[in-house]
């Protein structure tokens, strides 16, 4: 996969001052994501600041809103304050409509009706940084490039269109297009993308929010259904031969099936069945930074 990556650039891996580096990837899955707080907050608890964070799709919001400097805390207020007000959320969506009709017609049925750019802006918070340079933590973020047949790696410039680009998800949103070229959801070329950082910490953690599909095995599903559960059979083979090339340090899956790509309302649910995942990250990052304290050359450095 790495031989078609179009990097914009590069970054120097950082040298471990007090104990191992660690860095983060938080995958897409769209609502899904909603578990990836519960690894914001733990990291926090521990006392541990990545020293750089890569995502893809929603792992890329969540991203940008930790490196921003929002605090877990911070981010699971917002969302649950927002998702918990179906009003102001259907006031939100109404400001993100098309203001010409040919903004609805030019393209919109082929790809996706909504304007993805424009939801990012309306609906996260202000704290997340207009553009990378003002990030706390250096952030990476995936998008696919439709026509170049390969991923993007936003690390400069405008940070909301390179998360727009990142979380264009297909068949409800447009594509976007920065620096003359067409992008659509990263997640759909590389779901958790930690490989973008090997070699940058001791300690590389990946996030898996695709889930499966979950349903009556005698049942067939609905049309909906089918064409995002394909979605995620498709990253989970992704995933698959990723994890088989070469595993993260610290790979975490979220028990996150039963919810829907766009549950985006059922945060405080999401949550809720996924926090038993603290645990189980804490015990393997506990794990991994033991196994660097005994002896830092055994642990894979990427």
């Amino acid at each position: 996969m790495s031989a078609i990556i179009d990097k914009v650039r590069p970054r120097q891996a950082p040298s471990a001052e007090s104990g191992p580096t660690v860095a983060v990837a938080f995958g897409g899955g769209g609502a899904r994501g909603y578990a990836h707080i519960h690894i914001i907050e733990v990291l926090e608890e521990m006392g541990i600041r990545p020293v750089a964070i890569s995502g893809a799709s929603i792992g890329s919001i969540m991203g940008a809103g930790m490196a921003s400097g929002m605090s877990g805390r911070d981010i699971r207020d917002y969302t649950l304050k927002l998702a918990g007000n179906r009003t102001e959320v259907m006031g939100k969506f109404w400001q993100t409509r098309p203001a010409r009709l040919s903004e609805l017609v030019d393209g919109g049925f082929r790809f996706g009706q909504f304007n993805v750019e424009r939801i990012v802006r309306t609906f996260l918070p202000p704290q997340i940084a207009e553009d990378f340079d003002a990030l706390e933590i250096p952030l990476s973020i995936v998008a696919t490039d439709y026509y170049g047949h390969r991923q993007t790696l936003f690390e400069s410039g405008d940070l909301f269109s390179a998360m727009a680009a990142s979380a264009a998800i297909p068949a409800i949103f447009k594509p976007v297009r920065r620096d003359g070229r067409i992008y659509v959801d990263g997640g759909l070329f590389n779901p958790v993308p930690y490989d973008h950082l090997m070699g940058k910490a001791d300690i590389v953690i990946g996030i898996d929010v695709v889930g499966a599909p979950q349903g009556d095995p005698s049942k067939p599903p609905t049309t909906i259904d089918s064409l995002y559960g394909v979605s995620q059979l498709m990253m989970q083979s992704i995933l698959q031969l990723k994890l088989m090339a070469g595993p993260p340090d610290v790979f975490i899956r979220p028990p996150v099936s039963r919810f829907r790509v766009l549950d985006f309302l059922k945060a405080q649910q999401i949550l809720d069945a996924t926090a038993t995942v603290r645990d189980e990250f804490r015990l393997k990052l506990e794990a991994a930074i033991a196994a660097w304290e005994m002896d830092p050359a055994a642990v894979r450095q990427g």
